[in-house]
């Protein structure tokens, strides 16, 4: 069944602000390798449209590999806050990628994702939800107690099956793929805009 168009990041950029992201997470990645990892810079320093609640992913890939994934769903602090936050958490806090050292940060892409609130998602079977994703527009959260599990839509380019895709979700939430029939679970679905700054050594 279709679904109205995407429900797009109310989050305007201008290339100025955009840079002055990208600056943030390094700078917050560099004083994490620094000791501190509560970073958060001068906000009085940036655009303003930096200071506007922004939920955000920055992931990091070392020598073209991915070196951490972290986020936020919902935009409970300013954009640069937000993303400072997470490119720490991206560098360091990962548990399944070991910290990031110094002599790789030269050598590390940054990405930065940002999110649309989550719309939840009224399925009537595990067929009827496989149906209702889009592949290539929707990321998808799944939740049922304490198991949390979501995949940006940009792993599409790599699991473009939907069913696939499905329980890889299911996988990050430690659940199998009968997560998805149980009265208590919740699935979301969201939209993401993301920018890529290629590592310095690559520029």
């Amino acid at each position: 069944m279709n679904r109205s168009n995407p429900s797009l990041p109310a989050i305007s950029l201008s290339p100025d602000a955009l840079d002055t992201l990208f600056a943030i997470a390094r700078l917050a990645i560099k004083a994490g390798l620094a000791g501190n990892l509560h970073w958060q810079g001068d906000e009085s320093q940036y655009p303003p449209e930096l200071s506007q609640p922004g939920a955000t992913f920055v992931t990091l890939y070392t020598r073209g590999q991915l070196h951490g994934c972290i986020g936020s769903v919902k935009a409970n602090l300013p954009l640069c806050r937000d993303v400072a936050k997470n490119a720490i958490s991206a560098a360091f806090k990962d548990p399944r990628f070991p910290p990031l050292q110094e002599s790789e940060l030269d050598d590390t892409a940054i990405e930065i994702s940002l999110l649309s609130p989550l719309q939840t998602l009224h399925y009537h079977s595990l067929e009827d939800l496989m149906r209702r994703i889009r592949p290539h527009v929707d990321g998808v959260m799944v939740e049922r107690g304490w198991h949390r599990g979501l995949l940006l839509p940009q792993v599409w380019e790599k699991v473009p099956d939907p069913g696939e895709f499905l329980t890889h979700v299911a996988y990050k939430a430690n659940a199998g793929i009968d997560i998805y029939q149980h009265p208590e679970t919740r699935v979301s679905v969201f939209q993401v805009q993301h920018f890529m700054q290629p590592a310095p050594n690559e520029a």
